[in-house]
């Protein structure tokens, strides 16, 4: 009796190590690709950088849905689109980068914040003015809040 629950708690063991591997291993390899992303955008290399950050987003995926990674893939893919003028492929990606971190932060953060800037500025790139103004209001608000 005793032989196999020490077997069974060394299985435990090893299924705990086997998970926390995985896990740090998956994590290592979001956190490569996304870097490799801001190096090939801070260099102007646009297509790479795509590339790497579409991996990354793919990594970020896995780790849930309200993962900050998530969002902050979300929002390095939607940053350089709009870089490159594609402002209706990045409008739906700030969007979901928006909802991840009001979720997991809570609605008047100042990350929250720093995203209603990128969303507003997308809108008025696209000359959608009626919706950038509302996000405007609605960060100031929360830097009024935040920074007193």
């Amino acid at each position: 009796m005793k032989h196999g629950r020490k077997c069974l708690l060394l299985v435990g063991v090893l299924c705990l190590v086997f998970v926390s591997t995985h896990a740090c291993t998956r994590g290592a390899l979001w956190e490569t690709y996304n870097d490799a992303g801001m190096a090939a955008y801070n260099e102007g290399r646009y297509a790479e950088a795509e590339k790497q950050f579409k991996a990354a987003l793919q990594e970020a995926e896995k780790f849930g849905p309200e993962d900050p990674r998530l969002g902050t893939s979300l929002n390095n893919l939607a940053e350089l689109y709009r870089t490159q003028g594609r402002y209706t492929e990045a409008e739906p990606l700030y969007k979901r980068s928006l909802a991840i971190r009001e979720k997991a932060l809570g609605p008047d953060h100042s990350d929250v914040a720093t995203i209603l800037i990128f969303l507003a500025v997308d809108y008025r790139l696209q000359g959608k003015d009626a919706l950038a103004e509302p996000l405007f209001k609605r960060l100031l608000a929360i830097r009024e809040k935040v920074l007193g």
